[in-house]
């Protein structure tokens, strides 16, 4: 069986930082791109970053990428969010998620796997 499970979420105030962290098992996903999506309460689903299969290239979304930084270790089969200067617009729900490929540029229909979420609160 396969999983994505997320964890690290929490309540920050603004300015301060989260990692989150994302722990595939039942596959390797050394293979795949790994992404990291967000939904706030009452909107959609978005991207937020992406990595590809080895980590050579990154993809963030326009407001997170001075603040955020993705990574992986495929060791691990694990992949991380690193979040600093947290803003209240941050908090949403976060999602991780596989892609069928390798690229970080993939659109989100094509992640196949995804995780249950990590809620992530930044207070003002």
């Amino acid at each position: 069986q396969v999983r994505l499970v997320e964890s690290g979420g929490g309540l920050v105030q603004a300015g301060g930082s989260l990692r989150l962290s994302c722990a595939a098992s039942g596959r390797s996903f050394s293979g795949s791109a790994m992404g990291w999506f967000r939904q706030a309460l009452g909107k959609e689903r978005e991207f937020v970053a992406a990595i590809s299969w080895n980590g050579d290239n990154t993809n963030y979304q326009d407001s997170v990428k001075t603040r955020f930084t993705i990574s992986r270790d495929n060791a691990k089969n694990s992949v991380y969010l690193q979040m600093n200067t947290l803003k209240p617009e941050d908090t949403a729900v976060y999602y991780c998620a596989a892609s069928q490929y390798g690229s970080a540029w993939r659109p989100q229909s094509d992640y196949v796997y995804w995780g249950q979420g990590t809620q992530v609160t930044v207070s003002s």
